[in-house]
């Protein structure tokens, strides 16, 4: 009888021990998806800022008509590619593609600002100016939320892959998640911008 409650006891230990790394990785999962609901609100007022930046710059650069309509194509794709993340945020394929849609993005829009500033009354438009002002914002907030989804993934990564918390992860099927990254392609996102005197 005795043997049989120490027997009873290590099953118990086990089991919630188990238990508690189960939680754990369902703790680290939910963080990571909480970090990225941060990027999409991020998002969203970027992508609600750029239709009134485009219709503000439309009265002064008629002759730019590519440059807006690249925005506007881009904005679409942009969003499109953060509805596909948010439907299973962490899955590689869903994060490229939105890391791929927001360099389009990001360089249909740098491309418009450039235009900007070959037009002296829309750059000193009331309406440009705070409109750009948000913009700006609203990148590095976008920036400081990436870095925060990053950090929650590299620690979900993390629990779930040292032992013994991989046996049971990979027993639940806890997949690994994948960072929101710059693509390759749009490595000069990386540098700091060169100043010239």
């Amino acid at each position: 009888m005795f043997s049989f409650l120490i027997l009873l006891g290590l099953v118990m230990v086990l089991a919630f021990w188990g238990v508690g790394i189960y939680n754990g990785l369902v703790t680290a999962r939910n963080a990571f998806r909480n970090a990225f609901a941060q990027i999409d609100v991020q998002l969203q007022r970027r992508f609600d800022l750029i239709p009134n930046l485009v219709e503000t710059a439309k009265g002064y650069i008629k002759h730019e008509r590519e440059t807006l309509e690249a925005v506007v194509s881009a904005r679409g794709a942009a969003v499109s590619g953060l509805a596909a993340a948010k439907a299973s945020p962490g899955d590689p394929a869903a994060m490229a593609g939105l890391a791929a849609s927001q360099g389009q993005l990001d360089g249909a829009l740098g491309r418009l600002l450039a235009v900007v500033e070959a037009y002296p009354d829309l750059k000193a438009n009331q309406n440009m100016m705070q409109l750009t002002e948000e913009l700006t914002s609203t990148e590095n907030k976008v920036a400081f939320a990436r870095q925060a989804y990053n950090d929650s993934v590299m620690a979900y990564n993390n629990k779930r892959e040292v032992f013994p918390s991989s046996v049971l992860a990979g027993m639940f099927h806890f997949a690994a998640a994948a960072l929101l990254a710059i693509p390759v392609d749009k490595l000069e996102m990386r540098e700091a911008p060169k100043v010239q005197f």
